[in-house]
């Protein structure tokens, strides 16, 4: 029995302190907040985990610098200090990153009162990261010769933090740590209905892989449902004093602009004097993002969506040639999901661009229901430890708070995964280019179950092979990852649990052979099943991965 039917097993008629609807990164941090002080917790989400707005961030952690535009100075104080916390507490999967912003001449600030925000910045966020510094057109050209200072009257640089890896498998990382610490939870499990009874919630549930219908009962429930947490109170009667509302963004991801050493984010002004950025990611940037108000949290990239963000790059940056669409990779689309007011009357009096990403929490007594509208993941621990007070509030009894609920495991454990993979010489088991050490990627990724793929490497040297070659990931991690991450489908490790589909290109994955054999190890005699979903059907899987299993080691 897999991990995940393990846990649906437990769900079946059973009772338990708090049922979580929304494994976003709200909902994943409350699981782990309130498992780790002791209760007894469930989590589902009717897809993957974090497959809505939570994939589709920036993959920045920041304070919320454009924020003082609208002198929201306590609540950039707030950003701020979650970010530190988070970099503090995951120093190997958040790392300090510089912003890069070149102004033009006609744009809405001066060089000058740019650098005066920037050092307001710096000292709301407690000194946390590096000084800014005020940037000369000079200055500029000589260390990022890939902007276009033609009309650049001088810039900025400040400090933020971003995540190595991806925001959907950083929102992973804390619905496995609600699981070690004894909470149940499963990913493609669909709430059907749920009825107040007395004194506890009787929901239904169906899975929506297999169909199989089964009840829950809990003493309370968390709305963490993201965008649609408005459209679970009114199912269940509640009035509330926050709604939502909705503003798209994309982003683009294309190959690399910037040069091998430069791991900054441009910043820009775009010509409706929005800031949009150009963030590494590897061996690519991130072109983004936009901002659209939209009547539905369903939404997709428009062409004139690619066609804004491309011309806005090009007429930024001296290129050998202008970005086209043939050079984007990949594209993501998400809504943020905004708070406002209840009393306004609709979404058309409300300005969404000078709306922050603020969150609020509200707690119904009578039904035993808490709310989360809105947030980030930077304010993820503040929400976890938000969501908890109420649920105590609510009677059910929590352990003293640790903080042991969060973070990478301590510094003496970590010192002993370097001493073991040095001893065997791991980062020099292969040389690939642009790509981090071995220990390091394994350490960060997996933290204490790292040891275990040690051990494994160790007893088969095929384990540190790469199964996809332009995907840089090793067999090893595949294994633990069919054991240990409730993979359901093929996107869920394509897209969430790695970062694959977002760096490598369409045609490069339909080319891998190596893509059967990720399938074969992730789901076993279902991976043609999984292939064909994928693709779209039988038919459409790709020849160099229909066929039988790919000899060991083959790679894309």
């Amino acid at each position: 029995m897999s991990l995940r039917q393990t846990h649906i097993a437990r769900m079946r008629n059973a009772t338990f302190d708090t049922l979580i609807i929304g494994g976003g990164i709200n909902g994943a941090v409350t699981a782990a907040s309130l498992a780790g002080r002791g209760a007894h917790v469930a989590l589902i989400d009717r897809g993957d985990f974090a497959h809505f707005t939570s994939q589709a961030s920036s993959n920045l952690v920041w304070g919320g610098f454009k924020y003082l535009e609208n002198y929201e100075l306590y609540l950039v104080f707030k950003l701020c200090r979650s970010r530190n916390r988070l970099m503090a507490a995951y120093r190997d999967n958040i790392k300090q990153i510089g912003f890069y912003a070149a102004l033009d001449e006609n744009g809405p600030y001066k060089p000058w009162f740019a650098a005066l925000g920037a050092l307001g910045y710096w000292i709301i966020g407690l000194f946390g990261l590096k000084r800014p510094r005020l940037l000369s057109t000079e200055q500029i050209e000589a260390e990022e010769p890939v902007i276009d200072t033609t009309r650049v009257a001088g810039g900025i640089e400040y400090y933020d933090g971003i995540l190595v890896d991806n925001d959907a498998r950083f929102v992973f990382s804390f619905v496995r740590s609600a699981i070690e610490a004894g909470a149940t939870a499963a990913n493609y499990v669909e709430l059907l209905s749920a009825e107040f009874d007395g004194d506890k919630w009787v929901a239904r549930l169906r899975c929506v892989d297999s169909g199989e219908e089964f009840t829950t009962t809990a003493s309370t429930i968390v709305n963490a449902a993201g965008p649609f947490v408005d459209e679970l109170n009114n199912q269940w009667g509640l009035t509330t004093d926050h709604r939502i509302v909705y503003s798209k963004g994309i982003h683009l991801v294309v190959p690399r602009l910037t040069t091998e050493h430069h791991h900054k984010v441009l910043a820009f002004y775009d010509d409706t004097e929005r800031l949009f950025y150009v963030i590494p990611m590897g061996r690519r940037s991130v072109i983004g993002t936009t901002d659209t108000r939209v009547d539905t949290p369903f939404t997709e990239v428009e062409d004139a969506d690619v066609e804004f963000l491309l011309e806005q790059i090009n007429a930024r940056l001296d290129l050998d040639e202008p970005l086209t669409r043939a050079d984007v990779i990949a594209e993501r689309c998400g809504v943020r999901p905004l708070v406002v007011e209840a009393a306004g009357a609709d979404q058309t009096d409300v300005d969404w661009s000078k709306l922050s990403r603020k969150h609020a929490v509200e707690v119904d007594d009578r039904q035993r229901v808490v709310t989360i509208f809105g947030g980030k993941l930077t304010d993820c621990l503040n929400v976890g430890e938000e969501v908890a007070d109420e649920i105590e509030h609510l009677g059910i009894p929590l352990e003293k708070d640790l903080h042991n609920w969060y973070g990478e495991p301590a510094k003496a454990t970590r010192e002993e995964f370097y001493r073991q993979a040095r001893l065997m010489k791991l980062d020099g088991w292969r040389e690939k280019p642009e790509t981090e050490p071995l220990s390091d990627r394994l350490w960060r990724r997996y933290g204490r179950r790292a040891f275990a793929m040690l051990e494994e490497i160790r007893q088969d040297p095929r384990m540190a092979e790469d199964i996809m070659g332009s995907a840089d990931y090793l067999r090893v991690e595949l294994y633990s990852a069919a054991e240990s991450e409730m993979i359901t489908k093929l996107e869920d490790f394509m897209r969430r649990r790695s970062k694959i589909e977002l760096v490598v290109s369409d045609e490069d994955i339909a080319a891998s052979p190596g893509l059967r054999e990720v399938a074969e190890i992730l789901f076993g005699d279902e991976a043609d099943r999984r292939l064909a979903e994928y693709f779209g059907g039988v038919e459409r899987i790709p020849a160099a991965i229909r066929g039988g299993s790919a000899p060991a080691g083959a790679g894309g």
